[in-house]
C-alpha cells in the first residue's frame, strides 16, 4: 500500500488536508491536526509519504490518536516512511505523535526532512519501541535531516533492534525518545549514561535517549522560555 498525506497550515485559516491510502487526518482545533489510521499500515512493502507545510506566521500542532504498529508483510519485512516538514518565517510547528512500535520480524525505515526559515520555530518529537510484549526481533532505522535556511542544521541517523550496530552483548537498546527543538540556546545536558541534550552549531538542540522500554527514556520537561507549545486546541476524535 502507498499512503500519501499532505497538510498545509496558513495564518488565519484552518489547515488544508489531502490524504490517500492508510492514513488520514482530522482537524481537532483551529491550529491542531490529529493523524488517524484508516488501514493496517505500515506492513512490509508499504510506503508512507507525509508532507507538512506551515506558512508565514501560521501555527500547527500535529498529533495522532494512536501508536503506529509496523508489521512484517508476506513478501518482505521492510516498510518505509518519509516525513517532510517545512516551516516558513514566523511559523510554528509542534509535532508530538504517538510512538512507532516495530513488531517482531518487522523492519521499519523512516526518513524525516526538516526545512526551517530563519525565524521559524519547531518542536519535533519521535518515539520508537522495538517489539510488543515479549518481542525482541524487530528493527528500525531513522534518518533526521534538518536545514536552517541554506545552512545544514542536523544530519543524524540511529538504528535500533536486531542485527543493528547498537545490538550487542554490552547494550541492546529497544526504545528511543528523540526531540529536535529550534530555537534553543541551552548548553549541553546529560541525564545518566543513555540520554543527552546537545546544542547544534547553527542553533537549536537535539535530545536523544535510548533504553529497554519507552517508559525509561522520557524526555525531561522543557524549561519555560526555551521551547514553545502550540495549543492542543481540542480532543482527539473517538
Amino acid at each position: 500500500m502507498r499512503t500519501e498525506l499532505s497538510i498545509v497550515a496558513a495564518a488565519g485559516t484552518l489547515p488544508e488536508i489531502h490524504a490517500s491510502g492508510g492514513l488520514a487526518a482530522r482537524r481537532t482545533g483551529s491550529d491542531t491536526v490529529h493523524l488517524i489510521g484508516t488501514a493496517a499500515t505500515p506492513l512490509g512493502g508499504d510506503e508512507i509519504d507525509v508532507s507538512v507545510a506551515v506558512g508565514p506566521g501560521a501555527r500547527l500542532a500535529l498529533r495522532s490518536v494512536a501508536a503506529t504498529i509496523a508489521l512484517p508483510g508476506a513478501a518482505t519485512r521492510i516498510s518505509f516512511a518519509r516525513w517532510r516538514f517545512e516551516v516558513a518565517d514566523g511559523g510554528e510547528l509542534d509535532v508530538r505523535t504517538e510512538p512507532t512500535i516495530v513488531a517482531g520480524g518487522a523492519e521499519h525505515r523512516a526518513v524525516t526532512t526538516v526545512l526551517l526559515a530563519a525565524s521559524a520555530r519547531l518542536r519535533l518529537r519521535e518515539r520508537v519501541q522495538i517489539g510488543r510484549a515479549d518481542e525482541e526481533r524487530g528493527a528500525w532505522r531513522g534518518d533526521l535531516i534538518a536545514d536552517l535556511a541554506d545552512v545544514p542544521l542536523l544530519r543524524h541517523r540511529l538504528e535500533l533492534g536486531a542485527r543493528t550496530a547498537t545490538d550487542d552483548a554490552l547494550a541492546a537498546p529497544r526504545a528511543l525518545d528523540s526531540e529536535l527543538v529550534y530555537p534553543d540556546d541551552r548548553p549541553v545536558e546529560t541525564f545518566g549514561l543513555t540520554a543527552a541534550r546537545l546544542p547544534l552549531a547553527a542553533g537549536g538542540s537535539l535530545f536523544t535517549a535510548v533504553g529497554p522500554r519507552l517508559t525509561a527514556t522520557a524526555s525531561p520537561r522543557t524549561p519555560s522560555g526555551t521551547a514553545f507549545s502550540v495549543s492542543a486546541g481540542g480532543q482527539p476524535p473517538d
